[in-house]
Order: C-alpha cells, then sequence, then structure tokens
C-alpha cells in the first residue's frame, strides 16, 4: 500500500508537467486544426531560460519561472506569425511540415549555442518534505511544488477561457473561424493569444521539468513533447479537460510500469495505450463525433 501511494504521488508529478505540455497542444489544434510539433522544444526553451535567470542572474525560483513563461510566450506568438501564418490556408502537410522544420531549428540552434552537453539545473527550492504511514511515504519539496504550481496555472487557463474576453474569443473562433470574423473578432489576435498562453504553460513545465530532474539539454522536449502529444490524444485533442486527464493519465502509466521494473519499456507501454485508446475511441476518452455536411 505505501509503494502504491508514493508512485501515485510521483505519477501526479509526472502527469502534472505533461498536462500543461498537452494543454498547448490542444488549445493551438482547437484553434486552428494544427499539431504544433514545435511545443515540445517551447518549453525546452523554457527550461534553458529558468536555467539562466537561476545561475547566471541568481533569481530565485518563482521569478525564474515567471520570466520563462513570459519569454515562451513570447517565442510562440513569434513562431506563429513567422512560420505559421503565411501557411495557415495552405494543406495540412504543409503545415505539419513547416511545424517540424520550427522544431529542428530551435533544437539545433540551442545546440549551437549552448552546445549539446546536460547541464545541472541549480536546486533553488528548500530541501523539505511530507511524510506519510511512518515515512514510508515521501512527498519532497519538489513534487508538492510541481503539483501546486500546475494546479494553479490550470484554474488560471479555465478562468481565462471560461470568463474573459480572451476566453470567449478562443472559443468562438474554435467553433467557427469565419462566422467569429463576421462578428467582428479578430481571429490574428485570438490566434496569437492562444499560441501565447500554451507556450507559457510549456515554459513553466519546462522549469518544473529541470528542478525535479536537476538536469536540461538542448533534446530534452523531444520525447516529452511526442508524450505529452499523446496525452492530448489520449484525452481527446482540442478538449481542454481531456489534455488535463491524459497528462496525468500517462504519468500515473509510466510510474506504475517503472515501479514494477519495466521503465525501459514505459514508452512502449504509453504508445500501446495510445492505440488501443484509437481502436476503441478514435476521438480520445472526453472526444465526441463530429458530423461533417457533405
Amino acid at each position: 500500500m505505501e509503494q502504491l501511494f508514493q508512485q501515485l504521488i510521483n505519477g501526479i508529478s509526472l502527469g502534472s508537467i505533461y498536462a500543461l505540455i498537452a494543454l498547448g497542444y490542444t488549445m493551438v489544434y482547437g484553434i486552428i486544426n494544427l499539431i504544433n510539433f514545435a511545443h515540445g522544444d517551447i518549453y525546452m526553451m523554457g527550461a534553458y531560460v529558468g536555467f539562466a535567470m537561476t545561475t547566471f542572474l541568481h533569481l530565485g525560483f518563482f521569478p525564474s519561472l515567471l520570466i520563462s513563461m513570459i519569454a515562451c510566450g513570447i517565442l510562440g506568438v513569434i513562431i506563429e506569425k513567422i512560420a505559421y501564418k503565411p501557411v495557415r490556408n495552405s494543406t495540412r502537410i504543409a503545415a505539419l511540415i513547416t511545424a517540424i522544420s520550427v522544431s529542428l531549428f530551435l533544437e539545433y540552434i540551442m545546440v549551437y549555442f549552448v552546445k549539446p552537453d546536460t547541464r545541472t539545473f541549480p536546486n533553488v527550492l528548500p530541501e523539505k518534505s511530507v511524510t506519510f504511514f511512518n515515512g514510508k511515504v515521501v512527498m519532497d519539496s519538489k513534487n508538492i511544488y510541481i503539483i501546486i504550481i500546475t494546479i494553479v496555472l490550470m484554474i488560471l487557463l479555465q478562468y481565462v477561457v471560461s470568463k474573459t474576453k480572451i476566453g470567449k474569443s478562443m472559443r468562438a473562433v474554435s467553433i467557427d473561424k469565419e462566422a467569429a470574423q463576421l462578428m467582428g473578432i479578430n481571429v490574428n489576435k485570438t490566434i496569437s493569444y492562444t499560441f501565447a498562453i500554451g507556450s507559457a504553460l510549456a515554459g513553466a513545465a519546462g522549469v518544473l521539468v529541470g528542478i525535479y530532474y536537476n538536469s536540461i539539454n538542448p533534446l530534452m522536449g523531444v520525447t516529452p513533447g511526442i508524450k505529452a502529444f499523446v496525452a492530448a490524444v489520449i484525452g481527446g485533442i482540442g478538449i481542454i479537460p481531456g489534455a488535463v486527464i491524459g497528462g496525468f493519465f500517462l504519468g500515473m502509466i509510466e510510474t506504475v510500469v517503472s515501479a514494477l521494473g519495466g521503465s525501459m519499456f514505459k514508452d512502449a507501454v504509453a504508445f500501446a495505450i495510445l492505440i488501443i485508446v484509437l481502436l476503441i475511441r478514435p476521438n480520445g476518452i472526453l472526444g465526441k463525433k463530429i458530423q461533417e455536411k457533405v
């Protein structure tokens, strides 16, 4: 029982990170039907911004987290304006190739400037922990911070989407872009806001991963980015609660598989679950069938 609770805590922490990255995927797809494969590399950039803030400027955790989110939000908008906007009305394959190209560009421009070496992320959190079951289950400060910050960011995102003018514009554009434009909504500005918010969440995830694993490298966004995409698809891509559910579900599955001695196969299990979900529910757990007029 103690081991189960320990793995549950670890799974929630890992799932929180996947959920934050998956939210960016699902928001962009919900607005413009684009799979932004560069999203995992924006998360990597967030980790490096946090590393620079804590290492060279000696800032604390929360200022570094905030600056990383702002920097990644700006980066997301720049990428959308330069790379995605010109191909918005092109074929889907053109947009997909553009996304992969942006991903590779971000990865190898970082390799050029910071070298491919793995760097140690400084420990900027207090060494505290909470124990349960007479000390057999431990929740350290990293897990506590990751879980609390993820919950706060998700609540803020839900508030923005549900209660603010920007959120209402996002929902309108996701339902019918042309109708929203006729009603006076600035579609280009709405898409930019979507990229900014999604990228800021990815930047936060990058910093949280840095403090969780204490190491970063220029290619660190590849695997988590793909897994976050898997989480978004499992939950129902384009649906914000689906991304959250998919992220936590995938994180818990991975920790359980690792605890059972199958750490080498956790990636295979994740993709096997994706295949099973797509066979049973092609639109994801929370996805709905969409009928198209012929």
